[in-house]
């Protein structure tokens, strides 16, 4: 094995890991949602109350949870596809489709990373809260920025397995 390929295991291997720890926390912030919900639920049926700002915690923490799982969907592969229309192609094809999708979620990602990042500021700038709980609302974008900053990687470390020819997943 040359340098190249131990590089780009090393990479695979670095994003498959932290992918995996940042889906758990995004799985945390599901869990943490239901909870809550639940929690708001049943308290409103029987005792009258509800948790105070139970809606913007589930908006918030919906949206963190959904971006910290594409990291985790690129790095092992288990993004959609239709398979149906390329199940005979020839090796060749499916090599070229492989680094066409690792590609176009790299340049995905990327742009996600840079809006995301303006949002941000803008949210910061201009000191946007939520109405009931102030929570400030860039900590949300923060999420969502690291969320993509790690899918540039994953998409890239992909993006190198589809030019090596390798298919990890």
């Amino acid at each position: 094995m040359n340098a190249e390929n131990n590089n780009g295991a090393g990479l695979h291997s670095l994003a498959l890991r932290i992918s995996d720890g940042w889906a758990m926390v995004g799985g945390a912030f599901l869990l943490a949602v239901v909870i809550i919900n639940v929690v708001s639920i049943v308290g409103t049926a029987t005792i009258g109350w509800a948790v105070p700002g139970d809606f913007e915690l589930t908006e918030m923490g919906v949206a963190v949870a959904a971006f910290s799982f594409l990291p985790f969907c690129q790095i092992r592969g288990h993004n959609v596809t239709a398979d149906i229309f390329t199940q005979n192609a020839p090796l060749s094809v499916l090599r070229f489709f492989r680094f066409l999708a690792a590609l176009v979620a790299l340049v995905f990602a990327v742009l996600m990373v840079w809006s995301t990042y303006r949002g941000m500021m803008d949210q910061m700038n201009y000191q946007y809260t939520t109405a009931i709980l102030q929570i400030p609302k860039w900590w949300g974008f923060a999420m969502a920025l690291a969320s993509f900053c790690l899918l540039v990687l994953s998409s890239f470390a992909t993006l190198l397995d589809a030019v090596t020819g390798k298919n990890r997943g």
